[in-house]
């Protein structure tokens, strides 16, 4: 299996994620092997908080064992936020259970309920929207990058640079949908807004139509990634959610409360009598 290469260096804090990442989907996996765990979509629902709200609450799901590693999800992020490759809001890398087999982790925002982003913000530029999402105002942002110490998931990224003209990623992997942000400020993955809210008035249904679904979701060729309304029990996302047999999410230690699901990696279960 192929490396990643991440150009970005990865902070000690990153590293301890992932860590905890693994050795919870390596227990998970086992459990799941041995149990059968269902999960049903009120449990779901319940431990997600997609009742939150009256309207949509929006919720990504991503199945490990279909991501292939191909970081079209990076690609088409950065073309349509204008991003140079040194500026990534999602990454992939490789990683290993504790069990010795490979796979791949993909780390958008996590757009948590309870997001320590927000709550440190000095200046509210980091705000929870109503339909889940955490959102930035940049032109509120002081660049003090507290949010970006505050995240457990390594989801932020400080634009040091003035905006570049054009990503190395379009037009292959699609074209700028998004004004370019000042230097000097935090950035991060919004989920697309740009995508679901102009698409919500068209009467399109994030997560079914392209248009209105994020850029990462529809680029990816495998259908790692499921996006929609946690509220909706008819759409693509408590569906997926519903049907799958484990779920999880990265850190759920800290109560963060992610919109971000994972089907952890499947294990060899040939001690089990399979």
């Amino acid at each position: 299996m192929s490396e990643i290469k991440n150009e970005q260096p990865e902070p000690e804090n990153a590293a301890t994620s992932r860590r905890d990442f693994l050795k919870l989907a390596g227990g998970l996996a086992v459990a799941a092997g041995v149990a059968q765990v269902a999960m049903s979509n009120m449990t779901v629902k319940a431990s997600s908080g997609g009742e939150e709200g009256k309207g949509p609450q929006w919720g990504m799901l991503i199945d490990i064992n279909l991501c292939i590693g191909c970081q079209y999800c990076t690609f088409a992020c950065e073309a349509v936020n204008n991003l140079a490759d040194d500026m990534r809001y999602c990454v992939v890398t490789n990683e290993t259970t504790q069990s010795g087999e490979e796979f791949f982790l993909s780390r958008p925002c996590m757009h948590c309920q309870e997001a320590p982003c927000v709550h440190v913000c000095p200046v509210k530029a980091t705000y929870h929207r109503e339909d889940g999402i955490i959102a930035m105002d940049y032109d509120r942002c002081i660049g003090c990058r507290y949010c970006q110490v505050a995240c457990p998931y390594d989801a932020r990224v400080f634009n040091w640079k003035e905006p570049i003209e054009r990503s190395p990623q379009s037009p292959n992997f699609g074209l700028q949908e998004v004004e370019n942000r000042p230097r000097g400020v935090v950035e991060k993955c919004t989920f697309c807004t740009h995508r679901i809210d102009p698409g919500l008035e068209r009467g399109l249904v994030p997560g079914v139509d392209p248009q209105a679904t994020p850029a990462c979701v529809v680029a990816c060729p495998t259908v790692a990634r499921i996006f929609g309304d946690m509220n909706n029990p008819e759409s693509p996302i408590s569906i997926a959610l519903g049907e799958a047999k484990t779920t999880m999410r990265l850190r759920e230690e800290l109560s963060t409360e992610p919109r971000v699901y994972y089907i952890p990696p499947t294990t060899d279960n040939r001690f089990q009598g399979s």
